[in-house]
């Protein structure tokens, strides 16, 4: 893990503010905020159903949350003052001398996606099991393709500006089978490929996209040791070679302790701490939302004998 720099202090690309989700009479997330830096691997862990998932359906407009607000910065930093002037306009998204500023919460999710540049795997993966291997990274490149063929007509012709598109389509295809190790599997249909593999690949075609934030809902759910240390290489190889952010929910604490530079932990919706993954490790509110702890006084004494003291 690279030393942290609390980036999510000094250079956020995506600040969330009093976020809350209500579900009829439930309240799913409340007043929640956090940070996630440019270039960083932030963690949002908890217990389960503590909202993590439904904070990233708000994130990545599946939802559109009851209060808050979610400002990505696609370049620069989201700066208060230029979060605020963008609020009061009343528009979803601005230039600014940064670079792009969006809100999220008044952005439909495929407006998400396509300008924001935010990108998304499930728990569940959703891979064309029909389709190849490579035929799955091109098709997650339709939307440049089809601006190419200007909506199919130019493709038909076979203009030369498509022809140079689609060249570049496979190439990207291509560079990403070889991050993944499945150069040799390009061909074969992508439900043929082992679970790991097939995990691998859902975060390859997801990259195809170009995204500035990458959300990754469980990625290491089902890997065995082998398969979450390959994960591990992948992401941090995102992060360090790509530049892209990355947010992921993930209930693999080796997982999570070993690649993050930022943790945020959520717990009834709430968020209990936030940190560097050492700062969040020993955290007695974390420990005790974990373990069931809802006492003051068991909650005190989760406390000292983490400090090593008595209680």
């Amino acid at each position: 893990m690279t030393d942290p720099a609390r980036r999510w202090l000094t250079d956020p690309l995506l600040v969330v503010e009093h976020l809350t989700m209500r579900f009829g009479g439930l309240v799913a997330i409340d007043d929640f905020s956090f940070q996630v830096g440019r270039g960083d691997i932030t963690a949002l862990i908890g217990p389960n159903g503590a909202g993590k998932t439904t904070v990233f359906n708000c994130v990545t407009g599946f939802y559109k949350p009851a209060q808050g607000r979610l400002a990505l910065a696609r370049e620069g930093i989201a700066r208060p003052q230029d979060v605020a002037a963008l609020t009061l306009s009343g528009r979803r998204h601005r230039r600014f001398a940064g670079g792009h500023l969006y809100l999220l919460e008044r952005m439909p999710d495929f407006e998400i996606t396509r300008q924001a540049r935010v990108a998304r795997t499930f728990q569940n993966i959703r891979l064309f099991a029909g389709m190849t291997v490579l035929e799955n990274l091109i098709v997650a490149q339709h939307n440049v393709l089809m601006d190419a063929s200007g909506m199919s007509f130019l493709g038909l012709l076979g203009w030369p500006s498509y022809r140079a598109s689609e060249r570049a389509a496979v190439e990207k295809a291509a560079y990403w089978l070889e991050q993944i190790g499945l150069t040799d599997r390009a061909d074969d249909p992508a439900g043929a490929l082992p679970y790991g593999a097939q995990r691998r690949l859902e975060i390859a075609r997801a990259m195809c996209t170009d995204p500035v934030l990458l959300c990754l809902d469980e990625p290491a759910a089902g890997l065995n040791p082998r398969e979450s240390a390959e994960l591990n290489i992948l992401l941090r190889g995102i992060r360090d070679r790509e530049g892209v952010s990355i947010l992921l929910i993930e209930h693999d604490m080796s997982v999570v302790m070993e690649i993050s530079d930022h943790v945020v932990v959520l717990d009834y919706g709430r968020g209990i701490a936030d940190g560097t993954a050492e700062d969040v490790r020993n955290d007695p509110r974390v420990i005790a939302a974990y373990l069931g702890v809802e006492d003051e006084d068991e909650l005190q004494k989760v406390g000292a004998e983490l400090a090593g003291t008595p209680s």
